[in-house]
Order: C-alpha cells, then sequence, then structure tokens
C-alpha cells in the first residue's frame, strides 16, 4: 500500500485506502469502469455497421473486440492518470466535479502509487496488443493498422514527449481514437475495410470528444498551471464554451450528411433523437462554464447523449426501414 499524503482533502465520493483494502477491488476502481461503456456502444456500433451492410456476426470475435477495446480504454485511463500525476494537475486540481473531473484520486488519495498505476497501465496495453495480434492473425494485416493507431493515439494524448492534449490537439485524438473503435468492430465482422462504419461513427465520435470538452471547464485552472494547455485552459471562458455547441453542429452532419447522401441507411438518422440530452447540457454550459458545481447534470447529459446517439443509429442501421 502507498503512503503517499494526500494532496488537499478527500471529497465525498472519491477513492480511500481504508474503503478500497482489496487489492482487486482497487484495480478495478482504477479503470474507471463507469467510462469504458462509451467504448462497450462504439464496438455495438460498428458490428451494426456490418450488418447494415449484409455481414452475420460472429459472437467469439465480437465478444473478443469488446474485452479488447475495454482494456485499451481501460489503459489509457490508467496511463492518463498517472501522466496527469507527474505533470501535477491532479494534484492541482481544487475545483474538480467527481467522478467525472480530476483524474481517478488513487494517488492523490493514497491508494496506490505513482509505480503501480503505472505498471498496471503498462500491463493493460500489453495484454491489449497482445491480444490484438491474435485477432490480427486471425483476420489480417488490415486490422494492425486500426488497432495500432488507436493505441498510439490513446499513449500520445497524455505521454510525453508528444502530449497531445497539453498542445490544443487532444479532441482532435478522442475523435480520431473513437471513431477508430467503430472502424475496427466493423472490420473484425467484415474481413475487411469499408466507409460505412466511418460514416456510422462520426456522430459517436464527436459528442464522446464533448465529454472530454465539458469535463475540461472543471480542471481549466489546474491543467493550465501545469501546462496542459487545451483549448479550454487557452481561452477565456466565455470563448472556449462556444467550442461545445459546435462539436453538437459537427455531430448532427456527421450523420445528416451521410444519411442524405446515400452513405448510410435511412435508419441510421434515428440516433439524432439522442442528441437531445446534450443540447440539454450546451444550454447549462452556456451559463454556468465558470461554475464547476454547477456543470455535473451538464456532463451527465453528455455522457448521456454520446452512448444514446450510438445505440440509436445502431438500431436503425439494423432495423432499416
Amino acid at each position: 500500500m502507498n503512503t503517499t499524503a494526500h494532496s488537499g482533502p478527500v471529497a465525498a465520493g472519491e477513492p480511500t485506502a481504508e474503503g478500497l483494502r482489496n487489492p482487486i477491488l482497487r484495480y478495478f476502481v482504477a479503470a474507471r469502469p463507469p467510462f469504458l461503456t462509451i467504448t462497450l456502444v462504439g464496438c455495438v456500433l460498428g458490428m451494426a455497421s456490418a450488418l447494415s451492410d449484409g455481414r452475420s456476426i460472429n459472437v467469439v470475435l465480437a465478444l473478443a473486440t469488446m474485452l479488447l477495446a475495454i482494456t485499451a480504454h481501460a489503459a489509457v485511463n490508467v496511463h492518463n492518470d498517472y501522466c496527469d500525476h507527474e505533470n501535477g494537475t491532479d494534484a492541482r486540481n481544487v475545483a474538480r466535479v467527481f467522478p467525472y473531473t480530476g483524474g481517478s484520486r488513487l494517488i492523490q488519495n493514497g491508494v496506490m502509487s505513482p509505480m503501480a498505476v503505472r505498471r498496471y497501465a503498462g500491463a493493460l496495453f500489453v495484454f491489449t496488443i497482445v491480444g490484438g495480434l491474435v485477432l490480427v492473425a486471425h483476420l489480417g494485416w488490415g486490422l494492425l493498422a486500426i488497432g495500432a493507431s488507436g493505441v498510439v493515439s490513446g499513449w500520445a494524448y497524455s505521454a510525453p514527449p508528444l502530449r497531445l492534449n497539453s498542445r490544443g490537439f487532444g479532441e482532435v485524438c478522442v475523435a480520431f481514437t473513437f471513431c477508430l473503435v467503430v472502424v475496427g468492430a466493423d472490420f473484425v465482422q467484415r474481413g475487411e475495410a469499408a466507409y460505412t462504419p466511418v460514416w456510422a461513427g462520426l456522430a459517436y465520435a464527436f459528442l464522446t470528444t464533448n465529454i472530454l470538452y465539458i469535463n475540461q471547464f472543471p480542471d481549466r485552472i489546474a491543467d493550465r498551471d501545469a501546462g496542459k494547455l487545451h483549448w479550454v485552459a487557452r481561452l477565456p471562458v466565455a470563448q472556449s464554451r462556444w467550442g461545445y455547441p459546435l462539436l453538437i453542429l459537427l455531430a448532427v452532419l456527421g450523420l445528416t450528411l451521410p444519411v442524405a447522401l446515400g452513405w448510410l441507411p435511412r435508419g441510421a438518422a434515428l440516433g439524432l433523437v439522442g442528441m437531445v440530452p446534450a443540447l440539454a447540457a450546451a444550454r447549462t454550459l452556456m451559463v454556468q462554464a465558470g461554475n464547476p458545481p454547477a456543470l455535473a447534470p451538464a456532463i451527465r447529459q453528455t455522457i448521456a447523449a454520446a452512448h444514446l446517439v450510438p445505440l440509436l443509429t445502431a438500431v436503425g442501421l439494423w432495423w432499416q426501414p
């Protein structure tokens, strides 16, 4: 057990060494499981994309895809916690809205040592890579390009020397990576590359990026002081808040244009219904962007939209009117 001192008071609901004596539970919490479902719905969307083009679903491959996608996401989460400890942003973060922002708090609250977190991230990455190579051997080298791009993007988001989020490329990185989740899940079932999952995944990718974007408002001062200069930290709140509705607009266009152009079945437009919570969140953010505690409901609405849109799009792809 690590004896690292607390960096400031422990907020209600945050993990503590006393509450996480079980090592299995400790490592489970470190992966930040509540956020992993966003990857699962991306896998479901990718499989629906393959189904819409007449492919059948191999259940064993589907389960393997979801397992490896989850471990990859968990690896990125844990790796990000370690990097944010190293650059000092989580230790500085007194405006966090737990459990959504400010990291898992496992290092800061003395639950795990930084080295334990680093080793855990490495183990998750190794498991993902080895499992991915097994799938590549079964399905071909095209999957290697998709998987390797996703792993490298997830690593480079936080890790020096690239630190993409600190240089203003975090949103691009997240959108690219989560679109790859859809493309990869489709490839595993289809056995070849296709454009359908790209079009199907655009709205999902932009809305998932909005989770990152809104979460950066409570963290902006700590991030800026630590040199983590994403756009929310770079710009005044009055300006940066407009990035959220811009991403919603991109999500709407990313779904309506492929449907209008015939690149996706008309049923895929059902995903637009799932954007309603994001619109409510945008309204809250425009008013409360400088008041972190008031953003908790908007963060939850953002997460809801990022789940509903891909699930409804998947239903629309499967059920084609």
